[in-house]
């Protein structure tokens, strides 16, 4: 088994979850939520985050708005919708819930 290929699945499902609350916060653009990641150790490029935050908006979680950038092209700012505000009150109460059964095994082992 391959550890690395484990510890990548492991971020990938986490990743949505992760990008979500950093939307909660604020109005972000792509590359703010980048560098939240990295700060947080969870690297993550554009080739993974741009499909991601497309598939959220398609899924109505997202909503986008564009501003005028002093230094290039315009950028497009994300924020949650009242449905995915709720989607994310759901995800709250799962990771809530997985992160205290996984810590109650490893308390246990």
């Amino acid at each position: 088994m391959d550890l690395e290929n484990t510890q990548s699945q492991m971020r990938k499902g986490i990743l949505e979850y992760c990008i979500m609350c950093i939307i909660d916060k604020k109005e972000c653009y792509a590359s703010d939520i980048i560098d939240r990641m990295k700060e947080a150790k969870l690297i993550v490029v554009e080739g993974t985050l741009y499909p991601l935050l497309t598939r959220l908006k398609n899924a109505g979680l997202l909503n986008y708005k564009w501003e005028e950038s002093k230094s290039g092209p315009p950028r497009k700012y994300y924020t949650l919708t009242t449905e995915g505000e709720e989607f994310l009150e759901g995800m709250h109460a799962t990771w809530s819930e997985l992160s205290g059964a996984v810590n109650k095994i490893l308390k246990n082992k």
